[in-house]
């Protein structure tokens, strides 16, 4: 009896020492256990996704996948899984699990290895959150007193929910939704029991059991936890059977967009990783931008299809490389297929590789290897575009496509890129945004990123400087060869495109077939000073304005959006908004911290004034003394015999030496703002007025005619393509620069102003002969505005109340005198009021400074 006395008292105390111990070392660890209360509060790290202005993803940025979940929107099988497998009294013990502990020993024991964890979910929860995973004694009582905290301060449904988002299941997925999505492509509600099994059986080891890499180790594990399953009454010997007998199959799934931008998504990652640092990446951050799918996928397909063409007509470069020469070894299949699948795809371009080529029939034949191993025969059509003496060769690697009929074609990437920017000219939401061809062959920003001479794409805005200052659309103007000495021996000569000369036109005809002589006179006539201020008003910075004549031919160089933004001025009665792309952003529990709040413009019929003020007038532009001579006739006849022949409507514009010579130190410029703050109506909802609705009305409608022509004209403008949309209520201008370096459509529609560039990155190589901006770039500007108008009833521009209409002698621009007539627009007060020849911009006039110029 002393020894069970003894004994006693000695387990009395041990377990006191025990206990005091375990206090102790409570006590000693207790300054470093962290705050459990902020599971309460905890931020899970999730991705941060850029939607479209309907919700549908565009793209997901940061290194951890999650989908965050309630316990409700999980499967309760899945649910059942892991506590069958990770903890199956997690609802009967308060932190610390013994008897669990124990079943593990004696389990492992048994089958000479670890086959149950010990750790409960709770301690698992208290690891993730708060510990590191280095295995030592401290981390494990740090961790035991943590769960024991936890089980105080959280229900056990509060825990369940935090450990299944929170755990890591390998390959980047934290949390059950997320691996659901990145193992089998699957929302949770999809899951097999299969499927389930193999998820709960990850957290063991994440690398280890991975069904990817690991399908074997993966398959065991899934058993595992299946009988786990049955152990517990989770499921039937039926269920547990059948799913057990199920093949494991997992492949690595992205996540899944609904459309692509990328250019746009990258701008918006930009955006918010200046706002945010890297927890953009991390607080589930949704950037909800102001695109729509069927705008952006329009405004890609554009630019593709319009590149592909272009591609085309300037024929086959050739293979992209070869695999193996005639005479050498055929690659065995599985060689093709790995070089094929290494090769990243160009948007709608995919390699292949030719493993026959056509016979002496028919060289163009051949049939080719795909990168799932998939063999496609190619007729003669696909390949007839590159020629007989490109035929394709067996070995080599070649790019295909599907056309419209859905079939393969021979295809290439290209070489020459485009941009195409679309807004809303009521508050300058993006609508849709294409930086280029593909963003896996370039993530260069076309769009708002490259500064490119504007060519005829600034003519509007030199004639709205010239309209402002007193001419009208029925002004005058001479087309006649001009030659200027610009310095150095260099002589400046200016030629129309094609050269022919007219002699004197009004001022609505030389815009609509894009005359550069006459815009030159017209820019000598108001003075390049006052015509390089005036181009501020649009908001192009001041540091890309060339201050020189060839200005007037674009000799300016600025991106595709301050140019969209520019004709929205047009477009919208005279204000000039500010283009934005982020609508709104939410955090992760759907909080808006921020809502984009636009200044808007007003429309042609509001009374706001122009911030600027009231221009002064020239009266050398209203008065002309000289009259237009009978020898004008037979100088323009003289010209257009002396002139090159040009089958182009409308092409380069001729830039002066000196300013082509210093494009290369024009630096891209991102800022979009470009009008002092002072000018903007405090508190005003309304984008500054910065010219006024009546000069908007002029420029729009001229622009209109540059599409539709004029009726009664005997003239078509360099944008007829456009007449193709059915509509009268769209206009534009053309755009090419010296050796067709740059084309350029812009032009607008109801609610929307577009502006498409088309080029080669270096500046230094031109689009070729025959293409211009009505052939190279006009094409795509006309694909996607036939969607973005697609159902919108026409609408006719409000006539502001200062404009009237008054019928002018056509060949005169004067009070009809018995010749052909039109009606035209005029800013009251500028109306012709005189019958028969007027006066012509063209001989000499006197600037705003009071001195005189010999015009040629």
């Amino acid at each position: 009896m002393k020894f069970v006395k003894y004994l006693f008292i000695f387990v009395i105390c041990c377990f006191f020492l025990g206990v005091g111990a375990v206090f102790g070392l409570y006590k000693y660890l207790e300054p470093d256990l962290p705050d459990v209360s902020t599971l309460k509060e905890v931020r899970l790290q999730t991705p941060m996704q850029v939607l479209s202005a309907d919700g549908d993803l565009i793209a997901q940025f940061g290194e951890k996948r999650r989908i965050p979940l309630t316990l409700s929107q999980m499967p309760p099988q899945l649910i059942h899984a892991f506590l069958a497998t990770e903890d199956s009294r997690f609802y009967e013990h308060h932190g610390l699990d013994p008897i669990g502990i124990a079943r593990a020993v004696v389990v492992g024991l048994s089958a000479g290895s670890a086959q149950q964890g010990a750790s409960t979910i709770t301690q698992q929860l208290a690891r993730n959150f708060f510990l590191s995973p280095e295995k030592t004694v401290i981390r494990k009582a740090k961790e035991a007193f943590l769960a024991i905290r936890i089980e105080r301060s959280l229900t056990k449904d509060e825990i369940l929910d935090l450990y299944l988002n929170k755990i890591y299941l390998g390959s980047r997925a934290y949390g059950v939704g997320a691996a659901a999505h990145v193992y089998f492509g699957k929302d949770v509600s999809q899951l097999t029991l299969n499927e389930m099994a193999v998820i709960a059986g990850l957290p063991k080891a994440p690398s280890s059991y991975n069904p990817i890499h690991y399908p074997e180790r993966a398959l065991t594990r899934r058993n595992t936890v299946l009988y786990r399953m049955l152990e517990e009454k989770y499921i039937t010997q039926q269920e547990y059977n059948a799913a057990k007998n199920e093949p494991l199959i997992a492949n690595y799934h992205e996540p899944e967009m609904d459309f692509s931008a990328p250019y746009l998504a990258e701008m918006a990652r930009q955006e918010m990783f200046e706002k945010f640092g890297e927890n953009a990446y991390t607080d589930g951050y949704k950037v909800y931008t102001t695109v729509t799918k069927t705008l952006q996928n329009a405004a890609t397909d554009a630019v593709r299809n319009n590149i592909i063409q272009y591609d085309i007509r300037h024929g086959y470069r050739g293979a992209a490389r070869e695999l193996w020469k005639n005479g050498e070894p055929i690659w065995d299949k599985q060689q093709i297929i790995t070089t094929l699948k290494s090769i990243v795809p160009y948007g709608p371009l995919i390699p292949a590789v030719v493993m026959q080529s056509g016979n002496k029939a028919n060289a163009q034949q051949a049939t080719v290897m795909l990168s799932n191993g998939n063999v496609v025969a190619l007729p003669a059509s696909a390949t007839r575009w590159a020629g007989s003496k490109n035929a394709l060769q067996a070995g080599q690697q070649i790019w295909l496509r599907k056309n419209a009929d859905k079939n393969w074609v021979l295809s290439q990437v290209p070489g020459v890129n485009s941009a195409l920017i679309s807004l809303d000219p009521h508050d300058g939401s993006v609508k849709a945004l294409v930086g280029g061809f593909d963003y896996n062959q370039s993530k260069f920003n076309r769009a708002t990123q490259s500064v490119r001479q504007a060519g005829s794409n600034i003519k509007p805005f030199i004639y709205a400087a010239a309209l402002d200052r007193g001419m009208t659309l029925a002004t005058l103007l001479t087309d006649l060869p001009i030659t200027m000495n610009v310095g150095g021996g260099q002589v400046w000569s200016p030629k129309n495109s094609p050269a022919r000369y007219d002699g004197p036109l009004r001022l609505r005809v030389g815009l609509g077939l894009s005359k550069n002589v006459m815009i030159v006179r017209a820019m000598r006539a108001m003075g390049v000073s006052y015509a390089a201020d005036y181009l501020q008003r649009f908001g192009f910075p001041a540091q890309n304005i060339s201050r020189t004549e060839s200005l007037a031919l674009g000799a300016a160089s600025f991106t595709p959006i301050q140019i969209a933004r520019a004709y929205a001025v047009f477009a919208n009665g005279g204000y000039l908004i500010n283009p934005y792309f982020i609508k709104k952003i939410e955090t992760d529990d759907g909080k808006v911290i921020f809502e984009a709040k636009p200044k808007v413009a007003c429309g042609f019929d509001c009374n706001i004034p122009v911030v600027y003020g009231a221009t002064e007038k020239s009266q050398a532009l209203i008065n002309n003394t000289i009259d237009i001579a009978s020898q004008n006739d037979a100088a323009a006849a003289q010209a257009n015999a002396n002139a090159s022949t040009d089958s182009s409507e409308e092409g380069s514009e001729e830039v002066d030496p000196l300013t082509e010579k210093a494009l290369d130190s024009i630096s891209p410029v991102t800022n979009l703002e470009n009008v002092p703050s002072a000018n903007t109506i405090s508190g005003s909802p309304y984008a500054p007025h910065v010219i006024s609705s009546e000069l908007a009305f002029l420029v729009q409608d001229a622009l209109k005619s540059d599409i539709a022509g004029e009726p009664g004209g005997d003239w078509q403008g360099t944008g007829w393509r456009a007449r193709d949309l059915k509509r009268n209520d769209i206009g534009g201008k053309t755009g090419t620069t010296n050796g067709s370096k740059d084309a350029w459509f812009s032009g607008f529609g109801p609610s929307t102003v577009t502006s498409v560039w088309i080029g080669f990155d270096d500046h230094r190589r031109g689009l070729g002969r025959g293409e211009a901006g009505a052939q190279s770039a006009q094409p795509a500007w006309i694909d996607y505005m036939r969607v973005a108008l697609n159902g919108m009833p026409v609408q006719q521009t409000p006539q502001p109340a200062g404009i009237i209409s008054v019928a002018i002698d056509m060949a005169t621009g004067q009070l009809p005198n018995g010749g052909r007539t039109r009606s035209e627009y005029f800013i009251k007060g500028t109306e012709p009021t005189t019958r028969g020849y007027s006066s012509e911009i063209g001989t000499t006039v006197t600037d705003s400074g009071g001195n005189t110029h010999e015009l040629f």
